[in-house]
């Protein structure tokens, strides 16, 4: 049976691509290679009575157009801010709350450094300008430099947006692509804290330094999200990540796509130089007028696409595509609380509600990558940990909790041939030692974990190399250059072959951006050759 769009993956930007064809009109048929869609934003029972969202695990830049569009709301998504924006402990007597409260901010800053209280909003503003221009362009296609009237047109409305930054705005935003994270936050703060939990978010997915070159964009590329209409807030998807792809599935059906789960894809059938249909790793096939890889491009253009189908020069930019978070992944089952030493509690307390962070300083989290870059993982692991159970009682029995613990820098291959599978459980109990420190009963309330090593994280969920956003966040592995010049437009160098995931514009995340650009370029094509083949992938599209 022929089919309209075949989409390879349903993760939750193969979902959103989904929606906007079969709402199109377009017949429409997902294919995912696990029991259940959803990609890295799942919600599974990890331990008897416990469940939790399995990778993906705080809710802001899931795209308010994406979520109005497909209805999720009334498909059963709700969300909630969390209560306190961020809390890290830094030794036995003192830590930092970040609120969204910005009065109680400064205050709270005010105790480490009168003089990085008073810039702290100033700070904020800073990256304010940049994050709007940021925010325009998620739901738009990158310009191909190879392309159009329509490329030449949406180019210069881009170079005039940064005309109007002025040169002020354009220096500053020059420095925040080209520079790195500790360096911008040095020329702003002094207090060691600060400047520690901000520089993580530079290091969320991203296996470097803070002080490397570029991190200053992983930063930023953190702050553009929203919730609830809240600008910058971070929240919580009632009953985990997996309501999100669930009530996008919903959408979908209601919608007319049909869903195949346990359908793994062997290949992409090509047949005259265009993609065709795929086929099954039973060995069915299946056709299609366009064909939708919301796979990493290192996977689908390594394992799914012959390399005679590819030119030299893309096959070279593949194999150098860059695929390292450096991430290990952790969901507990906790008997009880953290107490924090420095915040002592009985029970249920405000920090319990926000993003814990162990970051304590830059020099913190330079270190944890000299050590995961000379030994494999950071003896000291920078950690963000949530508590999502105080806000959501679904997720654990009566009194009890679970925890996401998001822990950075683990090299995504070991040295000297060593395997994650030889050294997980070791590193898991650094990682709840490391939490222990800061909060002495933890370690004894922990009942039950199940553990994601950058192995574990590429074998269950297809994150190459562990990595979160399918490819890393560089200069050169954004906007049209993602994931190839000529191919940011979400078109394949194999004509009728598109691609939807996040290693396209505007990058990682549970956004939903790629998924919905991608559904809008691939209209154009149906809609315009409806009764001929589809347009050449990277020809001109004015």
């Amino acid at each position: 049976m022929a089919y309209d769009a075949l989409i390879v993956g349903g993760g939750h930007n193969g979902l959103t691509c989904a929606f906007y064809l079969a709402r199109a009109g377009y017949r429409v048929r997902v294919l995912e290679r696990r029991g259940v869609v959803g990609g890295a934003a799942i919600t599974e029972e990890f331990h008897p009575g416990f469940r939790n969202s399995v990778a993906s695990y705080s809710v802001s830049l899931l795209n308010p157009k994406v979520i109005a569009d497909m209805e999720l709301a009334r498909h059963g998504l709700r969300v909630v801010i969390r209560p306190l924006s961020y809390f890290s402990p830094v030794d036995d007597r003192r830590y930092l709350i970040l609120d969204k409260d910005a009065e109680r901010s400064r205050r709270e800053v005010a105790r480490f450094s009168p003089k990085d209280a008073e810039r702290l909003e100033a700070f904020h503003a800073h990256l304010d300008g940049k994050v709007e221009l940021l925010r325009s362009l998620l739901l738009k296609t990158p310009v191909n430099p190879d392309g159009g009237l329509r490329d030449l047109i949406s180019g210069l409305g881009l170079a005039n947006q940064v005309r109007q930054m002025g040169l002020k705005g354009q220096g500053d935003l020059l420095d925040l692509f080209g520079k790195s994270a500790g360096d911008i936050l040095d020329s702003w703060f002094e207090t060691d804290v600060l400047k520690g939990l901000l520089g993580f978010d530079a290091t969320i997915g991203n296996y470097a330094s803070p002080y490397t070159p570029g991190s200053a964009y992983v930063l930023l590329h953190h702050v553009f999200g929203e919730v609830n209409g809240v600008k910058g807030a971070w929240g919580h998807a009632l009953g985990g990540m997996g309501s999100i792809t669930q009530a996008m599935a919903k959408a979908c059906v209601e919608a007319g796509v049909e869903i195949s789960v346990d359908s793994p894809v062997r290949e992409i059938a090509i047949s005259g130089g265009r993609a065709t249909g795929v086929v099954l790793e039973d060995g069915g096939d299946l056709s299609a007028r366009a064909i939708i890889s919301n796979l990493n491009p290192k996977l689908l253009f390594g394992s799914l696409v012959a390399p005679e189908h590819l030119d030299q020069p893309f096959r070279d930019r593949m194999a150098s595509w860059r695929c390292a978070s450096g991430t290990f992944r952790m969901n507990v089952a906790l008997s009880e609380l953290p107490s924090f030493t420095c915040l002592p509690s009985t029970g249920r307390a405000e920090q319990h509600g926000a993003s814990i962070v162990i970051a304590p300083s830059l020099g913190y989290l330079d270190q944890a990558y000299m050590d995961a870059r000379m030994h494999g993982w950071a003896r000291r692991p920078s950690i963000e940990m949530h508590i999502p159970s105080v806000l959501d009682d679904t997720l654990a029995p009566p009194g009890q909790h679970v925890a996401s613990l998001f822990c950075q820098q683990f090299a995504p291959t070991l040295p000297d041939g060593a395997s994650w599978d030889d050294h997980r459980e070791a590193v898991a109990d650094l990682i709840i030692d490391t939490v222990s420190g800061y909060a002495p009963n933890f370690k004894g309330a922990v009942l039950g974990r199940m553990i994601l090593s950058p192995l574990d994280l590429e074998r269950k969920l297809s994150l190459t190399g562990g990595d979160i956003f399918h490819g890393s966040l560089t200069l050169d592995q954004l906007y049209s250059a993602r994931p190839a010049l000529g191919y940011g437009d979400y078109r394949a160098p194999v004509r009728g072959l598109y691609m939807c995931g996040s290693g396209t514009h505007p990058g990682g995340g549970v956004t939903g951006a790629p998924g919905h650009n991608a559904a809008h370029e691939i209209l154009r094509d149906l809609k315009a050759h409806r009764a001929r083949h589809l347009q050449p992938a990277g020809g001109p599209q004015g």
